[in-house]
This record gives C-alpha cells, structure tokens and sequence, in this order.
C-alpha cells in the first residue's frame, strides 16, 4: 500500500509522513500539484500546472494567484490564464523575461494551494467503539469484518437453502406416488384433512404437506419432475459449499480473497497520485549494484534481463549457446546492452513511449522466457511494444530520431522522456501497415545511415531534419523504397567507428564509413550497402561498432553467440561477407546488439 491515491492526481513529497501514519495511525502528507517549466521564447518562460491538490477549488486557486500579482507578494508574473477543457487542467502562468521560474514556483507552493497538507487520522469503530488504528491493525479488523459479514450471510443462504430442499424433497415424494396423492385429496372432507392424511401416509412435515396440497396441475407432468429434480441437486450442492464455508476457514478466507479480488477487478484502476522521495528518504537505486546486462523482448513481448557474463565470447562461425527456450511462434526481435540504472524507453506500435528503469527488469535464467510487458508497463488495449532503447541522462543538445519501415522519419526533442508518466506519451502516428523499426539518440550535427533488408542505404546529417513537436504527425520520408523492401534499421555514423551489416542467413561484414557518402535530400534511392545473394539472404540488422566493441547475434531458435568485431573482416559495400555463425536447417538470424568497448571495462571492473 504505496500511500493515499487522490481522484485529482498530483504528487505527495517524501513517503516519511506516510510511513508515520501507517505505523501510529496519525500523520501529516505534503500535496504538491503537478506543473512543468516550458520556454516560450528567448530568455522567457512559463509555468504550467496539470494536475491540482485533492479538494483545491481551481478557480479560488486562480483568484489567489491574481491576489498575489496584484499585491505584489509575488513579482515577476506577466500574464495569468486558465486553459483547461474537457480533457483536463491547464493552468498557464507566465513569465516575465529572465525572471527564475524555480523561484516564482516555490512562492506558489508556499502561498497558494499548489502546495498542501493532509492529516491522516486513522480512526475507526472496533466494536462499536472508536479507536485510532496502525495500518495492520486496520487489515486485521477489516479480514474480522469480512468474516462476519460473510459468515452471517451463509448462514442466512444456508438456512433458505435447506428450507427449499425439504419442500423439494416433499414434492418429489408426492411426484412418485402421486395417483394416491391425488385420491387422498380427493376423498378428504377439506385442505386441512388432507394435509393431516398425507403427513401421516407419507411421513411428511406440514411444509411439505401443504406446498403438495398447494401444487398446480401443471408440476404433475414429466418435465415439470426433471426440473424439480435438477434444482434439487442444484441446492444440494450449494448446501455442501455453504457448510464447507462455515466449518472450514481456509474455504472462508478463499471466499473473502476472490471476492475482494473481484472488487479489484470492477472498480480498480491505475494509480493517479505519484509519490516522489524527499531528502531523508531512502531512494531504492542507491541500494542497486550498477551491472551491464542483455536486454531481450519477444514478438510475444515477453522480457528479460541477463548478465553480458552469461555470453562468453566465440570464434566467428561457431553455434553460439541458447538464449531462451522459445515458445511456439514466438521469436526474439529485440536485444540491446544496457547499464541497470539506465531509463529504458518503449516506443509502441499505437505511437506512445512508456519508460522504466532497466533494474526494473528482473533478472531470468539464460533459457527462460522471462516476464510478459503487461506487468511491467501500462498498456492500452491491443497495444504491442514496437521497439525499445536505454538511456541515461539527456542534454539540451540532444534529439530523438524515429524511423518507420515504410521510410518515414521524426526528429523530436529529447525533453519530451524526462517525465514520462506511468500511461506513458505519444509521440508519433503512423500510416496503415508501417511500424517502428529503429530509434536513435542523436547530437547535434551526427550523420546517420538508414539500411534496407534489399541491401540499400542513405546517410545524411541531422542538422537537415527539422524538429517536428507534435505528438501525431508522422514525420518527412526519409527514403523512397522499392515495392518489395523496407527499413532494417538505423545506425549514428562515427569517425572511430565502421558500419556493420549482418544478413539472416548468419553472414556479416564491416565497411569503412567512408565509403558511404552522406546525400543533402532527404527522400532518395540511396546506395547499396550490401551484395544480396541467395546465399546470404536479406539484410537484418545494422550497427556501428569500433575494433574494441563485440556484437551479440540471436537466431530465430534463441541461440546466441557473442563475437570480437575485430574478427569481422573489413570489405567494401557491394560484397556479401564471411559467415559470423553457423545455422541449422529453416534457422535465420534474427537481430544483433553492440557490446561497447567502454560497458566490457566497465563490468570487468
């Protein structure tokens, strides 16, 4: 139990009010409304609030604001407006230039309801009488309720229950005997008679007895028998069930868990107040070990995270080692190297981008098929991952490009990922039938190489792509392809670095950036990177690597084999290669990850 949840969002400080509430059943929570600093122009900012403090007036909040321009408490505000609409708060407030937006946000918080207390008093009636109660204690007595509540209604089911049987159990009798049923009612002076005689023929109750002196016609047919006789099983096997409840608490405390479960299941939904940690807190990551880890998704979205020591390093060609006992139809497409304490971002096939630490991740065996995404992120429905990348801290200088396999390409800024709720952003749209095929973090002026599975390619700078900010649009074609093909991948060309293409049918080589000539328009032919043959089959995969790094390459079976770079041969673009690992029969290669020269000394250290 994380802490209060309120309707209207916003974040609580620190988790040590909480924690002091949930251990003496009274304490104090900070409310903080959600806002963010945006620039406006040059040397200019604005202040926008999303998301308001539980039981705050938006309006009085407004008022109060204006007050305090108006007085002059609060000096540097050029302009105050209320934007919000149907789908939720904005509350703009504007900045004067080269005035510290930090600043005027703590004035807010602490003269306005941006910032507010909550006493927590965790009182409760305990038998009727009034007491102030820590959090187990709270569960404790909730479960004796739930006993209670539901121990008294099965004694009231159980007792209507056994009433209808024994009528039941009358009717039947009458049913099996029923020409002298009807020739004792027949032959008796009034009702009351023919109870009395067929209570003493029959052994009956009075119940009994006057339910089959009050039976129609109609119960006296074949049919009307089988449907008295399946209700009586009915009820009879409810019977059992409502004793098994009474005499057995484990049956009890099943029925008090699904039901509270089917509480969940109604009226649950994902948690809207976000808790931030405070100086004084302990933050989790402190206590996480830093490790480079493999990082795997399946097409069935399936997770995990490995050890980069689990892949010992081979000689170019070998089998490799399996990586993860694959389910039927299902194949690994995603593999990248991460450190534990990066962010790790998902992009979906609906255009959003979710993000979580890699630590997050847990940690699976070397064959196992790790956990599925729906636990770990906030998926919409019908909603699949398309790809995913890690990062760590990002810089003003920085973008992120976006490349489709139709072609299409969107240059955002990289801001966008610093506060990623847990229902995650869009961040681009899609034509019908194209996808997410690559994602790369960018600096200002990097070349980049786009690659085909046809074995074409176009280099050109970022610098020629303008940042689009809209979260649907789809972005400029970044390449004409041919009918049958369509975008591989990505790579950021780098001076100290060659270009590395691996075909599915396990061949590969590096090619000297060199000879990759970077092209001014965007939406061109490109050139050929690679000699496809029958032999070597499509293009799969592409990276940029130096001699230092090592590449892992995964195949359609979940074997993998981790290679030195510098066992790959350097050849020019139109060639196809040398075999970088062996495969069986209807086996292909299915995607590579880079291994950084920099994450080896990093884990060997």
């Amino acid at each position: 139990i994380n802490g209060p949840d309120y309707p209207t969002g916003a974040t609580i400080l620190g988790h040590e009010g909480i924690i002091r509430a949930y251990k003496t059943g009274k304490g104090k929570v900070v409310v903080r409304a959600v806002t963010n600093i945006e620039k406006i122009g040059s040397n200019k900012e604005q202040i926008v609030v999303t998301e308001i403090p539980y039981q705050v007036n938006k309006a009085k909040l407004i008022e109060k604001i204006a007050e305090l321009i108006k007085l002059k408490r609060i000096e540097g505000i050029s302009d105050l407006r209320d934007e919000s609409n149907r789908k939720g708060i904005r509350v703009v407030i504007e900045l004067k230039r080269e005035v510290n937006a930090a600043t005027i946000l703590n004035q807010l918080y602490s003269y306005t309801q941006l910032q507010e207390s909550f006493g927590v008093n965790m009182l409760a009636l305990v038998d009727g009488e009034p007491k102030t109660l820590n959090i187990k204690q709270i569960l404790k007595s909730y479960i004796e309720h739930r006993k209670e509540v539901i121990l008294r209604r099965t004694r009231f089911d159980l007792n209507k229950a056994l009433k209808r049987v024994h009528i039941l159990e009358g009717l039947l009798i009458a049913l099996d005997n029923i020409d002298e049923v009807i020739s004792i009612i027949r032959s008796s002076k009034d009702t009351n008679k023919a109870k009395e005689r067929l209570m003493k023929r029959f052994g009956l109750s009075m119940e009994q007895a006057t339910a089959i002196v009050d039976m129609r016609l109609r119960s006296l047919t074949g049919l009307e028998k089988v449907k008295l006789e399946e209700e009586y099983n009915e009820i009879s096997k409810i019977i059992k069930y409502l004793k098994e409840i009474l005499d057995d608490s484990k049956v009890l405390y099943k029925v008090i868990r699904d039901e509270l479960l089917d509480i969940k299941s109604k009226f649950g939904d994902d948690r809207r107040t976000e808790i931030l940690y405070e100086k004084g807190d302990i933050n989790i990551e402190d206590l996480i070990d830093k490790s480079t880890d493999v990082i795997t998704l399946t097409y069935m979205d399936y997770i995990k995270r490995l050890s980069i020591d689990t892949y010992k390093i081979q000689n170019r060609g070998g089998k490799g080692i399996l990586g993860v006992n694959m389910k039927q139809e299902d194949l690994i497409r995603n593999i990248f190297v991460s450190d534990s304490h990066d962010s790790i971002v998902f992009f979906s096939n609906q255009g959003r981008a979710y993000i979580i630490k890699a630590y997050q991740i847990p940690y699976a065996s070397r064959t196992s098929r790790g956990m599925a995404l729906v636990n770990l992120l906030h998926l919409n429905n019908d909603e699949k991952i398309a790809t995913i990348i890690p990062i760590n801290k990002c810089t003003e200088t920085e973008s992120i490009l976006m490349i489709t396999k139709k072609g299409f390409i969107k240059k955002i800024n990289f801001s966008k990922f610093n506060k990623i709720r847990k229902t995650g952003i869009r961040v681009i749209g899609f034509r019908e039938e194209d996808e997410l095929v690559a994602v790369l973090r960018v600096e200002m002026n990097e070349d980049i190489l786009i690659a085909t599975k046809l074995g074409k390619g176009v280099r050109y700078n970022e610098s020629n792509l303008r940042t689009i900010s809209s979260p649907i649009a789809l972005g400029v074609i970044a390449m004409n392809l041919d009918k049958e093909d369509e975008v591989i991948g990505a790579e950021i060309i780098k001076e100290s670095e060659k270009i590395l293409l691996v075909s599915e049918n396990g061949y590969g080589k590096c090619t000297e950036n060199s000879e990759f000539k970077r092209q001014k328009n965007k939406g061109g032919k490109g050139v050929k990177l690679y000699k496809i043959t029958e032999k070597t089959g499509n293009i799969v995969a592409v990276v940029s690597a130096n001699e230092k790094d090592e590449i892992v390459i995964i195949n359609s079976e979940g074997v993998i084999i981790r290679l030195k770079v510098s066992d790959i041969s350097t050849m020019s673009r139109i060639t196809i290669g040398v075999k970088l690992i062996s495969l069986n029969k209807n086996t292909s290669v299915i995607n590579i990850a880079k291994i950084a020269y920099s994450d080896i000394l990093q884990y060997d250290e």
